[in-house]
């Protein structure tokens, strides 16, 4: 998603922007259009409207946590009736649980989880998958618990159960996430990347369990009804296997197919955001110059072949699989240049290229185009 965004001043101006520094006129972001908008006072108390040329009809509410620690400067359109607007912001009400805020650090904390939360529910958002709170749908609904552990009670763990999502808020703390990325031998570990990750079992269960979606599942990812606790169990005490690189995204993928969903789905979020914020501010993948072979049609089928016909789900898929190909290898090197890690510290075999076009087709299948529902993608049938 494009995240290039200028002021009617003409100065640029960026995602989590809630005043322009060139001119200091008021910023929100319009979720529903992905763009980040210069605003102006209205008559009516509280409401505003965009500068923009030709939009001055959309009012807007600014959202109640712009005056938290959270800082938040997303906009809130009108409900109907008027007086039923909600005073947070779609991405706040997702929010079910906050950690003790008199707390000075929880405060900071929380500020850089809704940080990375507004980015991760605006690409979800742009996918046009659906995002709803889990307290306006308790059946299918989406809830962010954010907790801290207590001494002499079992520690939070990160995770998702029944459309629920709790995070450790320590992961917030730069160095106690650093002290567990080394521990636990990871190459990346971010706030994004657990929320993306975690978002990732969310969707399996609306989109894949029990859907026509399950079986091309297993074939590609295996089967998930293996026992997930013992799965998990094994890992942390032996570790991944030697050869896991050759079949999946990253070693804990390896563990569990519902892990290496998740890890896959987080991976897919990655790219897809970080090509679209690159495409729009002018830098795209295939005009990076590089001599490498591009991923071709052979890699979508399990037997190398590539002998079906591609439709443009598959053609869309490779033409940016192979932008971020030659994006990274070039990032990769600027990064070296300035002497930190790699920007991308993956290396995409063709089994996880299959698991990751895989979960392009679910996403593509579920979510229209242009306003109009387009004829659903028919799930891939299972090789024997």
């Amino acid at each position: 998603m494009n995240r290039a965004f200028t002021c009617i001043c003409g100065q640029p101006i960026f995602f989590r922007n809630s005043v322009c520094l060139g001119c200091g006129r008021a910023l929100g972001y319009d979720a529903a259009r992905g763009k980040l908008l210069p605003l102006e006072p209205t008559d009516e108390p509280g409401w505003w409207r965009s500068s923009e040329t030709g939009t001055r009809q959309r009012t807007y509410q600014r959202c109640e946590n712009l005056s938290s620690p959270a800082a938040c400067n997303w906009l809130i359109p009108p409900a109907k009736p008027r007086e039923h607007t909600p005073s947070l912001c779609l991405c706040c009400r997702l929010t079910r649980t906050l950690p003790d805020l008199d707390v000075p650090e929880h405060a900071g904390w929380w500020h850089r989880i809704e940080q990375a939360k507004r980015r991760m529910v605006s690409s979800l958002l742009a996918l046009r998958l659906p995002i709803v709170p889990r307290g306006e749908d308790p059946q299918r609904g989406l809830a962010f618990d954010i907790l801290v552990s207590q001494p002499g009670l079992p520690p939070v763990v990160t995770g998702h159960a029944g459309g629920v999502i709790t995070l450790d808020a320590a992961e917030a703390d730069d160095a106690t996430r650093e002290h567990r990325r080394t521990s636990l031998r990871e190459p990346y570990r971010t706030l994004l990347g657990h929320l993306r990750h975690e978002s990732g079992h969310y969707f399996w269960q609306r989109l894949v369990d029990g859907k026509e979606w399950l079986e091309p599942f297993r074939a590609v990812f295996g089967d998930e009804r293996t026992d997930y606790a013992l799965a998990l169990q094994n890992h942390y005490n032996h570790g991944a296997a030697a050869d896991w690189s050759s079949r999946h995204v990253t070693a804990y993928a390896s563990c569990h197919p519902w892990e290496d969903w998740a890890e896959t789905w987080a991976h897919y979020l990655h790219m897809r955001d970080t090509l679209g914020t690159a495409r729009g501010f002018g830098i795209r993948g295939d005009r990076v110059e590089l001599a490498c072979e591009p991923f071709g049609p052979d890699v979508l089928s399990e037997d190398g072949n590539g002998n079906g016909a591609l439709d443009a789900t598959d053609e869309q898929f490779l033409l940016w699989l192979n932008h971020w190909l030659h994006l990274t290898v070039a990032l990769n090197e600027i990064s070296r240049s300035m002497g930190v890690a790699d920007f991308y510290p993956f290396v995409l075999s063709r089994p996880a290229v299959r698991k990751l076009h895989l979960v392009h087709r679910v996403i593509a299948h579920h979510t229209p185009r242009g306003g109009r529902r387009r004829r659903p993608l028919t799930p891939p049938q299972p090789q024997s």
